[in-house]
């Protein structure tokens, strides 16, 4: 493969590359779309001085991940072995952008988490009251995910499914409040089912301490949202009257919410943010037990 530039290299990858934002001279600012390549997605650029990812998961500048996520078609998977999540890095590693591989998944661009106690978390999403993000978005760019991994984003309702397939993950949910206290909900069991059975969440128990308003029912807020069917503003699978996504953004409800984290100005926990003031959110997973 001879050296070429990063501008218009993209031949077809995850839309969840669209929105990472490169700086520097070099940069790959086109939206790629398009069906996976079986061999596109960990091809080397030379010009990078990369041959090869071989063995562990390795931090990469967003420069490189976008080199390897827009190359053109070399087969170098065989030899490459990425791991499937964020708890197979060095307990050393530091934070940052990383390319996994779950099971049955393309290679997928995400930020890892070594710095929450544990270590290890992939984070899934991300929100700051003040996003630019839009989240009332459509089922399909839901399911491939949308934003930036350094920033604001949802990894994928598809990716969530295929990650925590691999066997038995946790969660944590964190928010911070307007005082900028940090709190947090920690469940032994996390689990997004099948698009075709609504991508349906389920948890376990809850490990950390405070009230738990995603397993036990509130029939004073939303209801219960463990168990519950994806909902977005073109697929409304909720159990209200009306589509709660479309006054809020992608989530799973109930009727319609106890928590939101899905929102543009407005992050929802009730007794911390229960007017919706919260200043970010986060949701991480991992494995329950890391080999």
């Amino acid at each position: 493969m001879g050296t070429r530039g990063m501008e218009g290299v993209c031949s077809g990858t995850d839309p969840a590359i669209k929105g990472l934002t490169l700086h520097g001279a070099q940069s790959c600012r086109t939206h790629c779309s398009g069906s996976w390549h079986p061999c596109s997605t960990m091809a080397m650029g030379l010009q990078a001085g990369t041959r090869q990812l071989r063995g562990n998961l390795v931090l990469l500048p967003v420069a490189v991940v976008m080199l390897l996520l827009c190359s053109s078609p070399v087969c170098a998977t065989a030899s490459v072995g990425l791991p499937a999540d964020c708890s197979r890095l060095a307990s050393s590693s530091p934070s940052g952008v990383y390319v996994i591989q779950p099971a049955r998944s393309p290679p997928r661009v995400v930020w890892c988490d070594m710095d929450t106690e544990g270590k290890g978390w992939t984070v899934v999403q991300r929100n700051s009251h003040d996003t630019e993000i839009a989240w009332k978005q459509s089922w399909t760019t839901y399911k491939y995910g949308f934003g930036n991994v350094q920033g604001d984003h949802w990894l994928g309702t598809e990716y969530l499914h295929l990650l925590t397939q691999q066997g038995t993950y946790k969660v944590r949910f964190v928010v911070r409040d307007k005082a900028n206290v940090t709190h947090y909900a920690e469940y032994d069991i996390f689990r997004v089912e099948s698009e075709s059975s609504g991508y349906p969440l389920r948890l376990g128990r809850i490990l950390s301490s405070g009230n738990d308003y995603l397993t036990s029912y509130h029939p004073s807020y939303g209801g219960i949202h463990d168990n519950m069917k994806f909902s977005t503003v073109d697929k409304d699978q909720d159990q209200h009257s009306g589509n709660c996504a479309s006054s809020y953004g992608g989530w799973w409800y109930d009727k319609c919410q106890n928590v939101v984290l899905n929102a543009k100005r407005y992050i929802l926990w009730p007794e911390m943010c229960p007017r919706g003031d919260c200043t970010s959110s986060l949701i991480l997973v991992k494995p329950s037990i890391v080999c």
